[in-house]
């Protein structure tokens, strides 16, 4: 391993999943503005839109939203195969 290539301000980081709150603390470089107090310690946190707790392939819910309604059709059209599939 090649030295002096990776960063060595390691820290602990709170990541916060947005749409469903969940949060985790993992060591990270990653830079940020923000912070949160947790069980009364304050970390920098940073803000995810997603993260295995709301992913639909991590939770099971493969509920997919298309606005021009490409997902749907392609649904019905093999709405029949995917049920011969899972048999």
């Amino acid at each position: 391993m090649k030295k002096g290539i990776h960063p060595e301000e390691y820290r602990l980081v709170v990541f916060k999943d947005m749409s469903n709150e969940h949060t985790f603390i993992t060591k990270s470089t990653a830079k940020t503005k923000d912070t949160i107090e947790i069980d009364g310690v304050t970390y920098p946190l940073v803000k995810l839109e997603i993260s295995n707790t709301s992913h639909p392939f991590y939770t099971g819910k493969m509920k997919l939203v298309d606005t021009a309604g490409r997902v749907d059709k392609f649904m019905n059209r093999y709405k029949k195969h995917m049920e011969n599939k899972k048999k």
